[in-house]
């Protein structure tokens, strides 16, 4: 009887998706999961539902097994700050896949903005650097490493009054058994020498990441060769990037000389952290000299 009870307890705390949620649109999805526009039918609140593919989680999940790892949701829930998307809510739906509430972002990905080099980004480029960094360095406040900081994770509001730092999946704690060599994660033409080697990893791999985004975002293309796959990635630490002032001749010399110090292939030259990089650029007025 306690078996019985036990099973219609883990039942009744399971979600039906559909019964409680309106599926207004599929938005794009990411590797590891499915993310939909949708109506909470219980609030009338317009929320982002995102579902875990179950066997691409339990990928990631297996190699820190013993390590007290936790989930995305929580990872989320732990992580406070107006540049982080907020998660509202996770749990399990009737056919036993993960899923997670969050705050429904209108706006576009930064991503997009690049390929399509807009226009909407003139004179609003030290904003958005100013807020990714922000972003990125309350993550290593809450004792976090994101591990796949590039454009695609950046959502922009409509206005340009907010730049949304998204998806955890590949987050982990900033300790000493999430940060040891081999565990090559992220998005290659954003990964730190450090990823790429299979090296011990810090709070470093996000900054060279950041750098990279934040050199994009200033020229619209990478400091190395963009590649679709790893081995393009193999370039960061066997060619120095090419200098940011070559791309744009004009942008602050301050401003260039931080974006550059975020690429330094050794970490124990790079900047050391977010801080270090919004205060470096805090007397910067605007993106391109005077």
């Amino acid at each position: 009887m306690k078996l019985f009870d036990q099973f219609l307890s883990m039942l009744s705390s399971k979600v039906d998706l559909d019964s409680r949620y309106e599926m207004l649109r599929e938005t794009v999805s990411g590797t590891m999961s499915s993310f939909f526009k949708v109506r909470d039918r219980q609030t009338g609140q317009i929320v982002g539902l995102k579902i875990l593919d179950p066997e691409k989680s339990s990928i990631v999940e297996s190699r820190f097994k013993g390590c007290n790892k936790p989930s995305e949701a929580e990872i989320g829930l732990a992580l406070q700050h107006s540049n982080i998307v907020k998660t509202l809510a996770h749990g399990t739906s009737y056919d036993n896949k993960q899923f997670i509430v969050l705050e429904f972002l209108e706006g576009v990905g930064l991503n997009s903005l690049l390929i399509s080099r807009s226009v909407q980004l003139d004179g609003r480029r030290l904003d958005i650097i100013r807020k990714m960094a922000e972003a990125v360095g309350a993550v290593h406040k809450a004792g976090f490493i994101h591990r796949d900081i590039c454009p695609r994770n950046f959502m922009v509001s409509p206005q340009f009054d907010r730049v949304t730092l998204i998806d955890f999946g590949l987050t982990l704690p900033a300790k000493p058994e999430f940060m040891q060599p081999g565990n090559r994660t992220g998005t290659p033409n954003y990964m730190s020498p450090e990823i790429v080697r299979r090296k011990k990893t810090d709070l470093r791999v996000d900054v060279f990441a950041f750098g990279v985004t934040a050199y994009e975002v200033m020229t619209f293309e990478l400091p190395w060769t963009r590649g679709i796959d790893g081995r393009a990635a193999l370039e960061h630490d066997l060619a120095p990037p090419v200098e940011i002032t070559e791309r744009r001749p004009k942008i602050n010399k301050t401003l260039a000389k931080a974006i550059m110090w975020c690429l330094v292939n050794n970490p124990d030259d790079r900047c050391p952290s977010m801080e270090r990089f919004l205060s470096a650029i805090a007397s910067v007025k605007s993106e391109d000299a005077d």
